[in-house]
């Protein structure tokens, strides 16, 4: 992606987040970034292309760090074997990671931001929030924990509540983080909670060893 596609994508996305998609024109993008709506015209065809790279983008960098922590890219339905060897410790680091993810970085705060404001207007943008923030990370680690229940590498349980379990207090630090005065605090909560979910749930050595 060339620089100043990247800064119209950008550019686009802190108005999104700021003013809400629909409120937002193209005009409004270029004068932003002190350019003409033609000169924008050159990269992208109208706002709507503006916003299918937003979330193309997302989608491409979720797929990367997947690969980049070794847990599964794709939904259990379409690549069920990727689920079957992912360890606890490389759920933790992505864990992490996507907290610093959804949090610190740019791009995906101002995508979470904006989906956040937006759910309420737009059903697009509800199922996206869903999908991204909601629904669809509980369903993943709902996946992950069923197999790796299957495996013995964590306690019988059902998979779903463990998964909401795992999961609530992430989305929830998420949350707190933009009003947050002590950010360092919520990082520290989140791999308390993640220490102590895999005490309470993980199989031990010698109960795997069986009788």
């Amino acid at each position: 992606m060339t620089d100043t596609k990247e800064k119209i994508l950008m550019a686009a996305l802190r108005l999104f987040a700021r003013e809400g998609y629909e409120a937002v024109s193209v005009s409004d993008i270029a004068g932003e970034l002190g350019i003409t709506k033609g000169a924008l015209y050159k990269h992208y065809k109208n706002k709507r292309d503006i916003f299918d790279s937003i979330v193309a983008r997302m989608f491409q960098v979720d797929a990367e760090r997947s690969r980049q922590y070794e847990v599964p890219e794709e939904q259990f339905d379409q690549s069920p074997e990727t689920y079957e060897d992912v360890s606890l410790e490389n759920i933790r680091r992505f864990t992490l990671a996507q907290f610093v993810f959804w949090t610190v970085d740019d791009f995906a705060s101002h995508f979470r931001k904006m989906l956040t404001l937006e759910q309420y207007r737009s059903a697009e943008m509800a199922e996206l929030y869903n999908s991204c923030l909601v629904a669809g990370p509980v369903a993943y680690m709902e996946d992950i924990f069923r197999e790796m229940s299957k495996k013995g590498v964590l306690r019988e349980a059902d998979p779903k509540q463990l998964a909401l379990a795992y999961y609530a207090p992430l989305y929830l630090l998420i949350g707190m983080w933009d009003q947050a005065d002590d950010k360092a605090a919520l990082t520290t909560l989140l791999e308390g909670h993640i220490a102590r979910f895999i005490q309470m749930n993980a199989v031990g050595t010698e109960e795997r060893k069986g009788p």
